[in-house]
């Protein structure tokens, strides 16, 4: 485990802690109003600009069955056709360009890889939009949906149809989902989760059956340290397969690179690399991987 002693912080709620790290991420103190309105507004155009420069996808939008109704997601099929399956879910944005190409990047390494819409068309570049949609999420849809997305992606023939296992991997409000929906399906061979945190989910660990790697932030205030032991530890008494690592010196959200004011270039590269091999050891290659590997 990598590991760093956690300082002591106060509550932050989830409305305001994408604030208070960009904030923290310049500074150790509370800037001025007149400072904290640039700030907060540089913040954001970087953010719309770096999302705008993601807008051409290279998967498209498909619909697939959530407990009788229909909902969306985002496909991203890998370049050799065939591929084991990863549900990729959302921050609390939305499905947003930068989920999109974090599947199409999924899709590079030889995955299928599909984002489901869990806010159902709206998306935000508003943190206080984002914590308001957060805060309405339905869990109970979100998890019909999440199991939706599962059972298509495992039936889907680029995955081998029925013939493997899917994994699910989150970032924020998706990281906890990542469990959720580890602990509800048994079709998930493997869950990622970067630093989960959603105040109304509360994954049933008891019925996990997929090995588990959470990535996480030292700087964190949602998720600090100590939170990040105690989950490990009740895993572990459960009998769970679990590997954790918090990367010293990040923020929440340090993978999000639309997010200049937290993105952690080299750790984001090393939780990448340390996601797309835990996912091929317990998932497999896909085919375009296997090419790539046999040239």
């Amino acid at each position: 485990m990598i590991s760093q002693p956690g300082r002591q912080s106060k509550q932050v709620t989830p409305e305001t802690a994408d604030i208070a790290l960009d904030i923290r991420a310049r500074s150790r103190t509370i800037p001025a109003p007149n400072k904290l309105k640039k700030i907060l507004a540089r913040e954001r155009k970087a953010r719309e600009e770096a999302l705008e420069a993601m807008a051409e996808t290279k998967g498209e939008m498909v619909e697939f069955e959530s407990n009788g109704a229909q909902a969306q997601g985002y496909l991203s099929l890998p370049v050799g056709g065939r591929g084991p399956g990863v549900v990729v879910i959302q921050e609390w944005w939305g499905l947003v360009p930068h989920i999109k190409d974090v599947a199409d990047r999924f899709a590079a390494e030889g995955f299928t890889a599909l984002a489901p819409d869990l806010y159902h068309g709206r998306q935000t570049a508003s943190p206080d939009e984002a914590g308001k949609l957060m805060m309405a999420l339905d869990i109970e849809r979100a998890e019909k949906d999440l199991r939706g997305a599962v059972r298509f992606l495992a039936a889907h023939e680029a995955t081998g149809a029925g013939q493997g296992r899917v994994g699910t991997v989150g970032f924020c409000m998706g990281g906890v989902l990542s469990l959720y929906a580890a602990c509800k399906n048994r079709q998930v061979g493997a869950c990622v989760v970067f630093y989960g945190i959603h105040p109304k989910v509360n994954p049933p660990l008891e019925d996990l059956a997929a090995p588990v790697l959470g990535i996480y932030a030292e700087r964190d205030q949602m998720v600090p340290p100590e939170a990040v032991r105690e989950l490990e530890t009740r895993l572990t008494s459960l009998g769970k397969e679990v590997e954790m690592h918090i990367y010293a010196g990040t923020d929440h959200a340090f993978f999000n690179d639309t997010r200049p004011g937290v993105h952690a270039p080299g750790p984001a590269a090393d939780a990448w690399r340390r996601t797309i091999d835990f996912f091929r050891q317990h998932l497999g290659r896909g085919e375009a991987e296997g090419m790539k590997d046999a040239g």
